[in-house]
């Protein structure tokens, strides 16, 4: 197809041609009908469990919980099932190349083979570590925070990241790499497909990882509206946004109007915003907000060392300074696309900060008071 059509380079993604109606009207017709044409309004299935989720986070926390819990351990379950079955069916072949070696067409870019390759593609899939951070919103509302809330994100991190290893390891090993990048072979679904092909007998287990897939992604946005909506809440309460997100329901005693707020948003984005670009996006936002957090951390050491941490990150100032440089390459290996997007989300972001956050923030107010009296 880039032999048809070089200027459609720029439309490679992840080793797959995405094309627009104008580029696909352009291609001569026998290239045409090696086009595969997807075509829809709208994203109807993310929709409905964005509502029920956010009806979830209305009743309240404990709810919330009670239903991550269920959804962590069927996912978890399924996961180690397959990684214990998936060894037997293990190709050694399917290793050699380990990494994507330079000159594969979709890959030419560098970070898009090698070793670049790698942290191309840890960049993409950094959205699998968002849930994490985002517990920390809810220390409030944990009984011991001190205590809890380090051992909840630590040990969670820690048996996911080993879970994430493990998995692929045996999925790159039931099959080739390749077939991860063929939309003819599963694409999203391609876990289902390896299954189905390299496994027989075990179309149950292919149909078990589907539902530990979305599992997997409807806990996630589970922790991470129950995060969003409890940052939007100590925001408002310091008048960085306005009154209503700080509302409480009257029963529940949850920021519901927040909550709802967050489904309109949200909703619209899963939507009509296709899933590769919401996942790189996503990426970023996690990745830039790592950064922060960790420069952040190193700052706040220099300029008040004398407050007071329950818990306190080792071995600064090596810490945030790797954090800083490894995320700060992740971001980098992002495509130009899902940069200049997110540029002029960040800049919609500064402008609401300085434009209304900046004005109304109580703690400047209160600076100023001080400074009166």
């Amino acid at each position: 197809m880039l032999a048809v059509n070089g200027n459609l380079s720029g439309a490679v993604k992840e080793g797959v041609l995405n094309l627009n109606a104008d580029q696909f009207k352009d291609l001569p017709l026998a290239a045409q009908q090696l086009v595969t044409v997807t075509s829809g309004i709208l994203n109807a299935p993310a929709l409905v469990i964005l509502l029920l989720l956010t009806l979830v986070l209305i009743k309240g926390t404990q709810e919330s919980a009670r239903v991550n819990g269920i959804i962590v351990f069927i996912k978890v379950a399924i996961v180690l099932v397959f990684i214990a079955i998936g060894f037997q069916f293990i190709n050694p072949d399917n290793y050699t190349p380990y990494l994507i070696p330079k000159g594969v067409v979709g890959h030419e870019g560098i970070f898009e083979y090698g070793w670049g390759g790698v942290l191309g593609g840890a960049a993409i899939v950094f959205f699998a570590f968002i849930g994490f951070d985002a517990v920390s919103t809810a220390a409030q509302e944990a009984k011991n925070p001190k205590r809890d809330m380090p051992i909840g994100i630590l040990g969670s991190l820690a048996i996911c990241t080993v879970l994430y290893v493990l998995f692929s390891y045996v999925l790159t090993g039931v099959a080739n790499w390749q077939d991860f990048a063929d939309p003819t072979r599963g694409k999203e679904a391609s876990v289902a497909y390896a299954i189905t092909t390299y496994m027989p007998g075990y179309g149950w287990l292919a149909t078990s990882v589907t539902v530990a897939i979305l599992a997997g992604f409807s806990s996630v946005i589970l922790v991470m509206l129950l995060g969003q909506s409890r940052v939007f809440y100590s925001m408002s309460n310091d008048g960085l946004l306005p009154g209503v997100f700080a509302q409480l329901h009257p029963k529940f005693r949850t920021p519901y109007k927040s909550n709802w707020i967050l489904f309109v948003f949200v909703g619209a984005f899963a939507a009509f915003v296709p899933g590769s670009v919401a996942g790189d996006l996503t990426s970023f936002g996690t990745l830039f907000a790592f950064v922060l957090v960790s420069a952040g951390v190193w700052m706040l050491r220099r300029t008040n060392p004398e407050l007071k941490r329950p818990f306190k990150t080792p071995l600064v100032p090596l810490v945030p300074i790797l954090g800083v440089v490894v995320c700060g390459l992740m971001i980098i290996s992002l495509d130009a696309t899902t940069l200049r997007v997110a540029l002029g989300w960040m800049l919609a972001g500064i402008l609401l900060y300085f434009g209304y956050g900046a004005k109304k923030s109580k703690l400047r107010k209160g600076a100023h008071q001080a400074k009166k009296d």
